[in-house]
């Protein structure tokens, strides 16, 4: 499929300062300001845009960062224009909202590539918390508990901390090296990662709970389970996120997919993300292949688009039946469905279709179908509740029901923006702090 759009696999550039001045000075500074409501951060928006308008950079970055210490990362990663672009009223004036995201990452950027500390630790309280997880979530958490004057420590998995931000975030949305910078501008003002630290293994739960004033579990996702389909262990059927890593890390090289064709399946966001990143990649077609409809699939619509005018096809109503090769992979094989009744959610249920089924031509396919619950890791922690999918229950404060463990992120939230992940951690971190005060 050909395209007049020519992508690249690094972010567009930010804006110029005469570009950032005209922009804020379209804000009309709204007093009661939808775009704050919308953001869960609660960015003041209108103010760090002011600061803009009136030439303090360094003023704007504070205001964005002390209310999401991650702002950096959600200038580039969030979905600005379902959330504060998308509440902002020149919607319904001339439908050109101010681009807050990137405003958001003019003003921050500098700050946090730059090296250029804003913030201090408090007077050392002598109180120690556990940070189980080193990806958005928990990062937060401990960057707001270490400005609080606590001892905080993340305990990651990985051999570099960061999460999705580091690993699973598509490159073209945000680098490897500037997730690495924002990360080693937290340990700069006191921030403290163990990396290569599996909890369970490495150290117990128990010996978190026993060694410090409290816990809070901001552990992701797993890894994207195998659908069990024939023919899945075939060479060249791979993890969306894995090629997201694996592109981000230099393992794949830029050109990889050249002349080839790739069948993506899923239709959330991972999927678009992938299937975008394959068109980078040089593949000559990219199609998704999705089991419901287009009014069905939890994607943002804006992404899908975007999607689209770039070259990939999507193949709905269509669930995968098996992958055909001769020890590589040669085409995904789909079998039809339909809609069935409709389920609590208001979502019809998916049943399969009586026509046989039909091959797409494939040199690589993409398992994008939704990350797995860490079932083995949440053992570990026998008296924290959870609901019926594996999700980790919080009250309000972000509050497990074991006394002293707080959680947030997507082991709450089951996988949502990176705005979300911060928001839960900084929420946690403050009543973690009232608890430790008390």
């Amino acid at each position: 499929m050909t395209t007049d759009v020519v992508p690249g696999l690094t972010p567009r550039p930010a804006l110029s300062r005469s570009a950032a001045f005209a922009e804020a000075h379209r804000c009309l500074m709204c007093w009661d300001a939808p775009c704050i409501r919308a953001c869960p951060t609660a960015i003041d928006v209108p103010g760090f845009i002011k600061r803009i308008a009136f030439e303090d950079d360094l003023g704007a970055a504070r205001v964005i960062l002390e209310a999401n210490i991650l702002g950096d990362s959600c200038a580039h990663v969030c979905p600005t224009s379902v959330l504060c672009e998308g509440a902002c009223v020149l919607n319904d004036v001339d439908g050109r909202p101010i681009p807050i995201g990137r405003l958001q990452g003019y003003a921050t950027g500098p700050v946090i590539q730059g090296g250029v500390q804003l913030f201090s630790a408090a007077p050392a309280t002598g109180k120690r918390i556990a940070v189980i997880g080193g990806g958005p979530a928990g990062l937060a958490c401990a960057a707001e508990l270490t400005k609080r004057g606590h001892e905080a420590v993340v305990f990651d998995a990985a051999s570099e901390p960061g999460g999705l931000n580091t690993r699973g975030v598509a490159e073209y949305k945000q680098t490897r090296t500037a997730a690495l910078a924002e990360i080693a501008w937290l340990q700069e003002f006191g921030v403290a990662v163990r990396p290569n630290t599996v909890v369970g293994e490495d150290i117990t739960f128990d010996e978190l709970l026993g060694g410090y004033e409290a816990v809070f579990f901001g552990a992701g996702l797993g890894a994207i389970p195998v659908l069990g389909i024939p023919g899945e262990s075939l060479s060249g059927v791979e993890d969306a996120l894995r090629l997201i890593e694996a592109v981000k890390t230099g393992a794949l090289a830029p050109d990889a997919f050249i002349g080839k064709t790739i069948v993506v399946l899923g239709g959330g966001n991972t999927a678009i993300d992938a299937a975008r990143l394959a068109v980078r990649l040089g593949a000559v077609r990219t199609v998704v292949v999705y089991r419901r409809g287009p009014d069905e699939m939890p994607a943002y619509q804006h992404e899908v688009a975007e999607a689209r005018r770039e070259g990939v096809a999507f193949s709905f109503w269509s669930a995968p039946h098996s992958v055909i090769g001769d020890g590589k992979v040669e085409a995904m094989r789909c079998q039809r469905t339909a809609p069935g009744a409709s389920g609590a959610d208001g979502r019809p249920a998916v049943v399969t279709s009586d026509e046989p089924p039909y091959d797409v031509h494939a040199d690589v396919v993409v398992r994008a179908t939704g990350q797995a619950t860490r079932q083995s890791l949440l053992s570990e922690l026998p008296d924290v509740a959870t609901d019926g999918r594996g999700r980790i229950i919080v009250d309000e404060e972000q509050r497990t029901s074991q006394p002293g463990v707080w959680a947030g992120g997507d082991c709450v939230n089951g996988g949502k923006e990176v705005v979300n992940a911060v928001a839960e951690g900084m929420a946690a971190a403050r009543s973690i702090d009232e608890e430790l005060r008390r």
